[in-house]
């Protein structure tokens, strides 16, 4: 049984994927061999189909997609703006990358998806992908969680991360459910939050080009940001020993690492602490740092 991660940044992280791809396939004794790279998220900037965090990245979608080609690993485009409406369908740009990942005959690659009218009209026009019903559904009622993993159209959920340790009534799904369940691992979002369905809203709306404020983070916490030392004490944070002691001896193989709207830096962080063996995280450090062409900072 293997664990296979979904890493984020598949366009806003491209030059670090560049650089740490070759040393994925070139060195995989460095690395955990209980685990593989499931896919690579993301879209990039002025991507009115796209939800969950504002798209910043600017690599050319063809880079990405030859990157993504040469080393075999399943792209996902993320789109899951939950407001989109009928004339936003036939969005030229949104269109343009479901044609150029859509041709790719190597890998079989991903939407995530929020709208159904969004769902309905790839399935109709780009069939050949899979899709993922996005975390940004916040779905927290564990019936509702259940009856998503039904859904014929969507190969993988990620449920919200506060049903991460309902052990339970995770353990009692059956064998079809439990492949199709995607954890978000190590998320920094307050606990008790109860805004956390509005915030994608706000994310979604500044992603249609609407004129509106920023949202206000209720966290008591805001003012820090992201640390992934804070997100390790969050009763929904699933770490590397978590994966190989509880969920995968349970059946449950894919875990999401979150952080598209973070810097490189931590990205590199994430690497190393779910893929990476201990005695090998310099090297990689070393071999990355020490790389001319990458601005980590």
């Amino acid at each position: 049984m293997k664990a296979y991660y979904h890493l984020p940044g598949l366009f806003e992280f491209y030059e670090l994927y560049k650089v740490f791809l070759p040393l994925y396939r070139h060195h995989r004794e460095w690395f955990y061999d209980w685990c593989e790279i499931g896919s690579i998220y993301g879209a990039p900037a002025d991507c009115i189909w796209g939800g969950g965090r504002v798209g910043f990245g600017d690599e050319s979608p063809e880079s990405v997609a030859d990157l993504m080609k040469e080393y075999g690993i399943s792209a996902r485009l993320t789109f899951s703006n939950s407001l989109l409406r009928e004339e936003h369908l036939s969005d030229k740009r949104c269109n343009y990358l479901c044609e150029l990942f859509f041709n790719d005959t190597n890998v079989d690659n991903g939407i995530i998806v929020h709208s159904d009218l969004l769902l309905n009209y790839l399935k109709e026009h780009y069939p050949n992908y899979y899709f993922v019903s996005s975390t940004t559904k916040v779905m927290t009622d564990f019936g509702e969680f259940e009856k998503e993993l039904d859904h014929e159209d969507y190969r993988f959920v990620v449920p919200d991360f506060r049903l991460n340790k309902e052990f339970e009534k995770l353990n009692a799904l059956t064998a079809q459910q439990k492949e199709k369940v995607e954890f978000l691992c190590n998320e920094c979002c307050w606990y008790d939050c109860y805004d956390r369905k509005r915030c994608y809203e706000n994310v979604s709306r500044k992603n249609l080009g609407e004129d509106c404020p920023d949202h206000e983070c209720v966290s008591p916490n805001a003012s820090i940001g992201y640390r992934f030392s804070e997100a390790m004490k969050n009763p929904g944070f699933i770490g590397r020993d978590d994966i190989q002691k509880i969920y995968m001896p349970n059946g449950f193989t894919n875990f999401k690492i979150e952080g598209r709207s973070l810097g490189s830096a931590i990205i590199l962080e994430f690497l190393l602490y779910y893929m990476t063996k201990p005695k090998y995280q310099l090297k990689v450090r070393e071999e990355i740092y020490l790389d001319s062409m990458l601005d980590l900072f």
